[in-house]
């Protein structure tokens, strides 16, 4: 049988290990990975610790990191898989922005069941495990109060940039437009699991990501559900691995912020 309290302290040592690594050293040498996408050599020194003490205590728990691994796994019926995000907001990281922050999910079979995400920059700490509620600094948090999406704050994921990226922002700029015509302020941080975790927190009301990779979204969409929020696909569908697009919000507000996100999605009629 598993115990998850021992999984979750096991995580949060792990994530405590690599945000004193992030918190306490320099990018070191920067390298594209992409046009205007980069890693760090301090992404790939936290993930190869992340990864060693991990493996040390749970060998039997696969491993998926964003910057590739050798043992990694991203199938969705794959039993248990850690999938760790070691700088999320390696831009803002960079250019010396303390939005980052270390982000680590236990998955098992597609679904996320641990999540811990630490932004060392700004002391917080985010923990869940499922059924057992959100924390933040070992304090319960839980979903914000918006009654409705005009006295709400919404966040919303990076633009594209690469390959198609003119193509694939003409939905992020019909967003943007849609949501600054209907909410209170649209907010922009760089980090999907800070994203994540402050609707969790209440901080925001609600966050737009049109992008679901599981390093960036596992550990933030599981303490958002279990802090109350409502995560979903751009279609209203319960979100998983497999969904396209993330969309937190609380459950006041949810039907609605998917509402405006799935019409500004809509291709024009003639």
């Amino acid at each position: 049988m598993i115990d998850t309290r021992a999984l979750l302290n096991t995580a949060r040592a792990a994530v405590a290990e690599g945000a004193a690594l992030l918190g306490s050293s320099g990018p070191g040498e920067i390298h594209a990975k992409g046009e205007r996408d980069f890693v760090t050599e301090l992404d790939i020194e936290i993930q190869t610790a992340m990864q060693k003490q991990l493996h040390s205590v749970t060998p039997w728990i696969g491993f998926l990191g964003e910057e590739a691994s050798t043992t990694a796994t991203d199938r969705e019926d794959a039993e248990y898989v850690w999938t760790l995000d070691p700088i999320d907001g390696t831009s803002n990281f960079i250019h010396g922005l303390p939005l980052c922050a270390v982000s680590l999910a236990l998955v098992h079979r597609g679904k996320p069941m641990i999540g811990v995400i630490q932004a060392p920059f700004l002391s917080l700490e985010y923990y869940a495990a499922e059924g057992s509620g959100a924390f933040c600094n070992g304090e319960p948090i839980a979903a914000g109060r918006a009654q409705n999406l005009r006295d709400a704050i919404v966040s919303i994921g990076d633009y594209a940039v690469g390959p198609r990226a003119a193509e694939r922002n003409r939905r992020r700029f019909a967003i943007t437009e849609a949501l600054a015509a209907t909410v209170e302020r649209v907010r922009m941080f760089g980090s999907a699991a800070l994203d994540l975790v402050w609707v969790a927190e209440g901080r925001t009301d609600g966050c737009v990501m049109l992008s679901n990779k599981p390093w960036d979204t596992a550990a933030g969409v599981l303490i958002a559900r279990e802090s109350g929020a409502v995560v979903t696909d751009s279609d209203g569908s319960p979100h998983s691995l497999r969904a396209r697009h993330t969309i937190a919000a609380n459950p006041v507000i949810s039907r609605e912020l998917v509402r405006v996100v799935s019409t500004a999605c809509e291709p024009p009629s003639f």
